[in-house]
């Protein structure tokens, strides 16, 4: 059943049903999931609400096509093949994904064609083009040494960015020969169904692919159950703490990206015309819904008040409202407990002698959505629990330094280490100071990371990186095969 989301002139696949094993299905219990649109609270349509027999559903058809179908006895070149044309699918529904996402999300519609036409596209593409070159089987003169799917997958994702995280742990697994039960956030439905239609496409074999944009219910149960092998999430740190509380006991494998508090260094010479756009994007983008956020703004004394004034100047020109206006800059915030939570942090802070600089509220004019304004936190010490603790909201904080050894140490004072930046007028300079910062991640004169590239944390931002070879090697396992009289015979 296709049904229309007339707000969004869509016609969204499966309204009525659970994708489980490449094709559309009647639930197995009844239930609704309303999708509500952040940007004006308004009830969009209802779905069909997974459960926990779904969820049983879905892992016995990806255990059953790992034990005993061809996908991970199937070629590289023609799993890459299969991919490559889901691949294709998803880059050809853009156009419904990009309005999908701005209605459920509430990210303007220009982010998302970013977020998905660059840095989505360029990250699987990277991925399929990889896979057929990685060292599967070498011979290393004694043994054989094998690369294998570790088995069936369960991948966790978030709503703040569904699409991207598709091409950084969806696509990986599956080249690497993984069945994969994907576990969209319930906020996600719109986007989820649009991808799993997508998916028809591909011509994958049955029980390879399954989509579940269920609620916590349905994501404990799958992480506890005994026919998935590896848990892939990205989530905070007390979501990875239940999901290990939780496959542990079958140690069951896990790779984690979790959150951060990520700093920015600027030093003494930093020229601040070049480098403010980046800078003040990375530290207020999509309202602050991304982990690699530059949450921690770390700057000289000497030009505190210089560098505070052109963030409050930058965060103020920017225009909030409707994501689907092309002129608006910034949308609401995702959900309305986001929201909540922000301003909360906010008011913590304020109490703990922060000082708003700019935003710090509602904006005037607009009565509906989870809107807030994007904030600067002056006057921050990085003891202060908004300095120490993701808000996942539009906040950045602006902490002094008086030497750089003082602005390393305040970088790496926190229990994350997922990005950073450094920001200085000699690139080797920053690169010093890049590489003394402990984090997966290091942005120099530049906000972000490269999503064809290696990418994850450390300390508590996670383990397991994501993305380029590395990432599609952490969904496999190494075999050796010892050779009597050696494996020359694999060159023969």
């Amino acid at each position: 059943m296709h049904t229309s989301v007339r707000e969004l002139d869509l016609e969204l696949p499966g309204a009525d049903a659970v994708f489980i094993a490449g094709e559309w299905r009647k639930p197995a219990a009844a239930g609704v999931i309303d999708v509500i649109s952040p940007s004006t609270e308004n009830l969009l349509i209802q779905v069909a609400r997974p459960s926990p027999a779904d969820a049983d559903a879905a892992v016995a058809a990806a255990r059953d096509a790992f034990d005993n179908g061809p996908w991970p006895r199937m070629p590289v070149a023609e799993r890459t093949e299969i991919v490559s044309r889901f691949c294709d699918a998803l880059e050809s529904a853009f156009g419904d994904l990009n309005r999908a996402w701005a209605h459920e999300s509430g990210a303007p519609l220009k982010h998302g064609v970013m977020m998905h036409e660059g840095a989505s596209t360029m990250a699987w593409r990277a991925a399929v083009e990889l896979a057929p070159e990685l060292p599967w089987e070498q011979d290393r003169g004694d043994a054989v040494i094998r690369r294998e799917p570790t088995g069936t997958v369960l991948a966790i994702l978030t709503n703040n960015g569904p699409v991207p995280l598709m091409a950084m742990k969806v696509i990986p697994a599956l080249l690497a020969g993984c069945p994969v039960v994907v576990k969209h956030a319930p906020e996600s439905q719109l986007t989820a169904h649009l991808i799993a239609e997508a998916s028809l496409q591909g011509g994958f074999p049955p029980g390879v692919l399954s989509f579940l944009p269920a609620d916590t219910e349905v994501t404990q149960y799958l992480v506890s159950h005994p026919g998935i092998d590896m848990v892939t999430v990205t989530g905070s740190q007390a979501i990875a703490r239940d999901i290990l509380n939780r496959t542990t006991p079958r140690l069951a494998r896990t790779a984690l990206e979790l959150g951060g508090k990520s700093p920015a260094i600027l030093t003494e010479d930093v020229d601040l015309d070049e480098v403010m756009t980046t800078l003040a994007e990375g530290s207020s983008s999509f309202m602050g819904q991304i982990c690699v956020l530059l949450s921690r703004i770390i700057v000289p004394r000497s030009r505190y008040s210089e560098v505070e004034n052109a963030l409050v100047d930058y965060y103020t020109s920017l225009t909030i409202g409707d994501p689907f206006d092309p002129a608006t800059d910034r949308g609401p915030l995702s959900v309305e407990r986001a929201r909540t939570r922000t301003e909360a942090f906010v008011a913590g802070a304020v109490s703990e002698g922060a000082r708003v600089a700019c935003g710090g509220k509602r904006p005037e004019g607009i009565s509906r959505g989870y809107y807030y304004e994007p904030t600067l936190l002056a006057d921050v010490d990085n003891q202060m629990t908004v300095a120490q603790e993701e808000v996942f909201g539009p906040v950045a904080c602006l902490i002094a330094y008086d030497d750089i050894e003082q602005a390393i140490d305040i970088a790496n004072d926190t229990p994350y280490g997922l990005a950073a930046a450094v920001y200085s007028k000699e690139t080797s300079t920053a690169l010093d100071i890049a590489r003394r910062i402990r984090s997966g991640s290091v942005g120099v004169n530049v906000a972000g990371m490269s999503l064809s590239q290696p990418f994850g944390g450390v300390k508590q931002s996670g383990w397991g990186r994501e993305c380029g070879p590395e990432g599609i090697l952490e969904f496999t396992d190494m075999k050796q095969m010892l050779v009597a009289g050696g494996s020359s015979f694999l060159n023969q």
